[in-house]
């Protein structure tokens, strides 16, 4: 393992935390067998650990890429819209239209167009709440959740957040799908550890509802939040991610009061690959090398 001490101003970490402060920065070449189980080659991985001050990588000049958020932007999306008032809640429920939506590349076919390798999702096909639609990773609902919003509302918070390269694109319904917006690993983070805080320009119920909505696992003292996306464009291979913090709770005692205090100890991270077209068992194998990185650093164990 290789530390560099930095000091890092409005840039960022590298790129995405933000703040001035040192901040380790170490690289883990070490964690590369955790990638190689899963045969796959072309990835980073990078965790922000909040105590500490340290941020940890593997594949820096990855994680300093920018790339289509595809449905991580979900985050952001439903911030927007509760901040907006567009959704009250995280129970808003739209209703399905009752035409099966079909996607290529990550754009909406129209009516009567060609399907052929084009994929849909029975899930996404009926009524269903913020918080249902999150789960599935529904694209139709934050598709009409954007036109919702707008272009002069959703720019507004893209510009104000700093998010990624902020590019719309023209498109209020495809920009985070068809490569318009693009944002780093290591900026995810940042925004990530933004959320946690509530520091985001949002409502700290904004922000909550969301970070509920994240919430993927609990083990005792321990919380895994986290939201996936897979990004898939012609003629290249595709981008998945999984972005989110972990939580674990330290139960020490205060030695002026003698008194047991609970500690937070929160992990931000971004996990970041690609595959070919043709990959098998995608959805498993992410969640998997997820859990088998946050082993390897010590964070949780899996």
């Amino acid at each position: 393992m290789r530390k560099i001490a930095v000091m890092f101003t409005g840039i960022g970490l590298v790129l995405g935390l933000g703040a001035c402060s040192d901040v380790r920065i170490n690289d883990h070449e070490e964690w590369k067998p955790v990638f190689d189980k899963y045969q796959i080659t072309n990835a980073c991985f990078e965790y922000y650990d909040n105590n500490k001050e340290e941020a940890n990588f593997y594949n820096k000049l990855r994680c300093s890429e920018r790339m289509s958020p595809a449905s991580t932007f979900k985050i952001f999306n439903s911030l927007v819209a509760l901040e907006t008032g567009v959704a009250l809640d995280e129970q808003m429920l739209i209703k399905f239209d009752g035409k099966t939506k079909f996607y290529r590349n990550g754009k909406l076919l129209k009516q009567g167009e060609d399907t052929t390798g084009a994929f849909t999702m029975p899930e996404w096909n009926k009524d269903l709440t913020m918080t249902q639609a999150f789960k599935v990773s529904a694209v139709p609902y934050y598709q009409e959740l954007a036109r919702r919003i707008g272009i002069k509302e959703m720019q507004h918070f893209l510009d104000t957040v700093q998010y990624g390269n902020m590019n719309i694109g023209g498109v209020i319904d495809e920009f985070w799908l068809n490569d318009s917006l693009k944002i780093t690993p290591d900026e995810q983070v940042g925004f990530m550890k933004r959320l946690y805080h509530d520091e985001l320009p949002f409502s700290p119920r904004s922000q909550r509802i969301v970070k509920g909505m994240m919430l993927q696992e609990t083990d005792g003292d321990y919380r895994l939040y986290y939201k996936t996306g897979w990004s898939s464009q012609p003629g290249r291979e595709d981008i998945i991610w999984v972005v989110g913090y972990a939580e674990t709770v330290h139960r020490l005692k205060n030695p002026k009061t003698n008194q047991i205090q609970a500690i937070p100890h929160p992990y931000f991270f971004a996990l970041n690959y690609s595959i070919p077209k043709n990959a098998q068992n995608v959805v498993e194998t992410r969640k998997k090398l997820l859990h088998d990185l946050l082993t390897e650093v010590g964070i949780h164990k899996y």
